[in-house]
């Protein structure tokens, strides 16, 4: 670090006094970034994103928060913003995370998108990626495919199919250090080395799902010359099809150039005197024209389920379907209308859950309202995000509601949709799942 920061060496060192940066993420998706003081929290907004934000206060216990419980944040280390920004997702686009769990920045891509193009996130490990799949549905994301496989698999299935890819890549977690005294223990310079490794493997295989003219992003929140600006001139070398480009942002500052060959100058780093607790990012261009593909759907006849479904839906919602009600097995999906083939690559969901196929009927999921606006529902009961309605809702419990309401019914915080029940002679029958009540 003293090679790497000479004058600023001091500085860095004296950073390690202060507490580490924490922020959020507003979900534009259910939440405007404009009304962020109605969420109760002492915030300041960061650089490092359109909807990020400082979390000035140091008190714990914001998961518990019914805006959190909605969706309507996603608590964020701030400097780790910065690489969704610089990939700059287009609505309409198809984009790969390639190591996304636990979901802050396929969330993020998801709200970019805001429903239009394909999200594909996936997280080789698999208890990782079964939250990267909880925080999904937690933000109400439509047109997102989570998947548990290896790299090498997508590339193989997948090549060429993505506008933009990004790569947040495992590494030594040095700019975790002030955070996690973890990453502090585990960190040896062998291990720094071993990661450089790994990450070039991964960087192989997300080059071949980038479309030609794509764009590839590699991110670490890690400091070490060898996982960063190293990875990617040796990158540059295997890859003459792609060329660092300007990131496109001013905050941070500029990465080292260690090549006679590439400017990795263009690359950007952040440091805690940066305003975050430590990220690399460099954006690579590929050669050629970019061309607008997609997928031909075939759909055959609708099952008995698929009918079922499609009725269930225009019961409890105004709108019409975002997407292909599909049955596999006893559930019933919204799949996005431009998805490819999935066999093989390990996926967990593809779009939306919308319920379960009983003997008669079909029992709605809680993704289902997740994934739902507020305008869209046939029938809401909105509370107030302090009542104790509310409070009682998310801890499981009935609660009393308009004797008009019947059937499946929407419950929101304000106007972002937190889950649902079903009602019935002035009750709320609660339906919130019982792995994500507030204790």
């Amino acid at each position: 670090m003293k090679e790497m920061l000479g004058g600023e060496f001091d500085e860095f060192v004296a950073s390690y006094d202060f507490p580490h940066k924490r922020g959020i993420r507003i979900n534009t998706l259910k939440f405007n970034t404009e009304d962020y003081n109605l969420l109760g929290l002492d915030l300041t907004k960061c650089e490092f994103s359109p909807s990020g934000f400082y979390l000035n206060s140091e008190e714990g216990g914001i998961g518990n928060s019914p805006w959190h419980h909605a969706g309507a944040f996603y608590s964020q280390e701030p400097s780790a913003m910065s690489a969704v920004t610089i990939l700059d997702p287009q609505p309409g686009e198809k984009i790969l995370d390639m190591c996304a769990a636990p979901g802050g920045k396929s969330t993020q891509i998801a709200a970019v998108l805001n429903g239009n193009g394909l999200l594909w996130s996936n997280e080789y490990v698999r208890k990782r990626a079964q939250i990267l799949l909880s925080n999904v549905e937690r933000m109400g994301i439509r047109n997102c495919v989570v998947s548990n496989t290896h790299p090498d698999t997508l590339a193989d299935k997948l090549e060429g199919v993505f506008d933009r890819v990004l790569v947040d890549a495992p590494c030594s977690g040095e700019g975790m250090f002030r955070r996690d005294s973890i990453a502090v223990s585990e960190w040896t310079p062998e291990h720094s080395a071993a990661c450089a490794v790994r990450q070039l493997a991964i960087l192989d295989s997300a080059a071949k799902c980038v479309a030609d003219g794509g764009v590839l992003v590699y991110s670490t929140c890690t400091f070490s010359f060898c996982e960063n600006e190293d990875v990617i001139a040796e990158f540059l070398d295997k890859h003459p099809e792609f060329s660092i480009v300007d990131s496109g942002v001013s905050f941070g500052r500029a990465g080292f150039n260690r090549s006679d060959k590439y400017d990795l100058t263009l690359s950007r780093r952040i440091f805690p005197m940066d305003g975050g607790e430590g990220h690399f990012a460099a954006k690579l261009q590929k050669c050629g024209e970019k061309i607008n593909s997609s997928f031909a759907v075939k759909r055959g006849k609708p099952t008995d389920g698929e009918k079922s479904a499609a009725e269930l839906f225009g019961q409890c919602f105004e709108s019409e379907p975002y997407g292909n009600i599909v049955q596999i097995g006893d559930n019933c999906y919204i799949i996005p209308d431009d998805m490819p083939d999935t066999a093989g690559l390990g996926v967990l969901r593809g779009g939306v859950l919308l319920g379960e196929v009983m003997r008669n009927r079909i029992e709605p999921a809680h993704a289902l309202f997740m994934a739902a606006k507020s305008d869209e529902c046939n029938r809401i009961v909105s509370l107030e995000p302090n009542s104790a309605e509310l409070k009682a809702f998310l801890k499981g419990e009935e609660i009393n509601v308009s004797d008009q309401f019947k059937g499946y019914t929407a419950v929101a915080c304000e106007n972002a949709v937190t889950g649902f029940g079903k009602c019935s002679g002035g009750r709320l029958k609660n339906k919130y799942p019982k792995g994500l009540r507030m204790m």
